[in-house]
């Protein structure tokens, strides 16, 4: 989201200011439209480039801990894309040694401690209005801030006029295999094309009943011969 703040004077001077934090962005509206300047406020580095390109300001005031895309890497997309404009970094002190180097990557004419004040600002004016450096980072952006060629996609047009995106195919998604607990696991029952029905084993004590059956009539034999004879 951007916010612009004109002043009464159509020629004044256009300043960006990049920060995520509603109290610096105050401070620098009041301070900037008092020196007669344009404001332009913006939150993240990403809309940022995109308000540097649309509006062109002289000055471009960037914090490096900005969403979206570091203060770093914006100004060097800001600096590719042309233009004298002045960069000046804001940085809190802790960030002091990080901010002197993103200066001398981007080509920054200046960097400010925050929280800054219109003094601070006095301070740095007349080199704010200096000479503006080269920027060595440009050569490093690339690596920076890479473009994914995965991420583009291409889209042609059809004869009748309607677009059709050329997706990168799908991978097919690798199917589980299912396979059955042990005990559920079944041996198949093996049968025989033709089944034969198996003879019955003869018994080895066959002869037994036959034997108690003539032991049992010689002795009804001898019985009765026994009684005639003594009778």
């Amino acid at each position: 989201m951007s916010r612009v703040g004109e002043v009464d004077d159509p020629s004044a001077p256009t300043v960006l200011v990049v920060d995520n934090n509603q109290m610096t962005h105050m401070r620098l509206k009041q301070i900037f439209t008092q020196r007669e300047f344009n404001v332009i406020q913006c939150t993240d580095g990403d809309k940022a480039v995109d308000d540097y390109i649309r509006n062109e300001p002289e000055l471009v005031l960037i914090s490096l801990d900005i969403p979206t895309l570091d203060g770093h890497v914006a100004a060097l997309e800001m600096r590719e894309h042309g233009g004298d404009c002045r960069i000046v970094f804001l940085a809190p002190r802790r960030l002091r040694e990080l901010a002197e180097d993103a200066s001398h990557s981007a080509g920054a004419v200046a960097w400010l401690e925050k929280p800054l004040t219109d003094t601070s600002l006095e301070e740095k004016w007349d080199t704010i209005l200096g000479p503006i450096p080269d920027a060595p980072g440009l050569e490093d952006l690339d690596e920076l801030h890479p473009m994914k060629e995965d991420d583009v996609i291409e889209v042609s047009i059809e004869e009748d006029g309607a677009p059709m995106i050329n997706l990168p195919p799908l991978p097919l998604p690798e199917l589980p295999i299912q396979t059955a607990p042990e005990e559920e696991i079944q041996t198949p029952l093996l049968l025989p094309i033709n089944p034969v029905a198996k003879k019955k084993k003869k018994s080895k004590l066959w002869w037994l009943p036959v034997l108690t059956i003539i032991i049992l009539v010689g002795w009804q034999l001898f019985a009765s011969y026994s009684y005639f004879k003594f009778t």
